[in-house]
């Protein structure tokens, strides 16, 4: 199936970013060195390509981020080099030899509206609570952004430059785990619609919201007799296991939270899309001055003999 032209409002947007390992193995099961190096990736990235992160969870086969960004491009480059490093990164600590994640990772924009933002920031924040695998956001034993919104704080890790431990290999030296490494820091932004509030009440917003989550989840649990895996079980997990059932519904066009506010964005993409495809067809036809939408990439051009 094509996929979608990547998308960007004029002026930026919220997006949600969702990439799911291959076949949903748990590539991605959490240890405190696995944990370091996801954050120091993001990191990195953002220090090269500055989005504002405003939420992520990394579970064990897929991750969310909540991201604002400026447009198209800087979203790209910044999961590109996410992409790219984790894989290989991932790769190293698991030992598996194949393509990490399964397909291009989608990227959903989110509505300036309040309660479209709040509930997608609510979303990423239930994610190991609402599988049944911790009774709270603040158990989580992988990457998660609860304590951290809570607390007001940073994430930290770091970031291994494998050529030059690779170098100092072949030359035969002895060096430390952390002699090439850099310490990096994710700076974690208040949802854009909550950027009014002092940091002490967008804490407390946040705190009201994984409290919620937890009360929710143990009355559920209550009424199904059920217990939550727990964090041992988690970690010991066999990451080339797969879960029984997996999701199969396919991703929202856009997260909004009023019908008009979808069918503005589903408008203008549509717009995005008839100038696209426009520019397009007089390009392939050989017409080098075609002008595309602000926010495009253009297609390559045909091969030259």
């Amino acid at each position: 199936m094509a996929r979608k032209n990547r998308f960007i409002p004029q002026g930026g947007a919220l997006v949600e970013v969702t990439c799911r390992t291959l076949q949903s193995m748990y590539l991605l099961t959490p240890s405190q060195e696995l944990n370091e190096i996801i954050v120091g990736i993001l990191a990195r990235a953002q220090r090269r390509h500055p989005v504002r992160v405003c939420g992520l969870t990394f579970m064990s086969n897929h991750f969310h981020l909540i991201l604002e960004v400026d447009d198209a491009e800087q979203l790209t480059r910044f999961m590109h080099l996410v992409g790219s490093k984790l894989g290989k990164e991932i790769a190293r600590h698991t030992g598996w030899r194949e393509k990490i994640f399964g397909r291009r990772y989608h990227a959903i924009v989110i509505t300036e509206e309040e309660a479209a933002q709040v509930e997608r920031l609510r979303y990423v924040l239930r994610h190991g609570v609402k599988e049944g695998l911790v009774a709270s956001p603040l158990d989580w034993p992988g990457v998660h952004c609860a304590a951290a919104l809570i607390r007001g704080e940073a994430l930290h890790g770091w970031w291994y430059d494998r050529t030059r431990e690779g170098c100092a290999r072949r030359r035969g030296e002895d060096f430390t785990k952390h002699q090439y490494a850099t310490a990096e820091t994710l700076e974690l932004t208040a949802l854009p619609c909550w950027r009014h509030l002092s940091p002490e009440e967008y804490r407390h917003r946040i705190a009201e919201m994984v409290a919620a989550i937890e009360t929710e989840a143990e009355h559920a649990r209550r009424c199904g007799g059920r217990e939550v895996l727990g964090v041992a079980g988690v970690m010991a997990e066999n990451r080339r296991n797969a879960p029984a059932q997996q999701k199969r519904s396919p991703a929202p066009a856009f997260h909004a939270a009023t019908r008009q506010a979808r069918q503005e964005l589903r408008e203008a993409y549509a717009e995005f899309m008839k100038e696209y495809r426009e520019a397009s067809a007089r390009l392939r036809s050989g017409d080098r001055t075609a002008v595309f939408p602000a926010g495009s990439f253009p297609p390559a051009l045909p091969f030259v003999r």
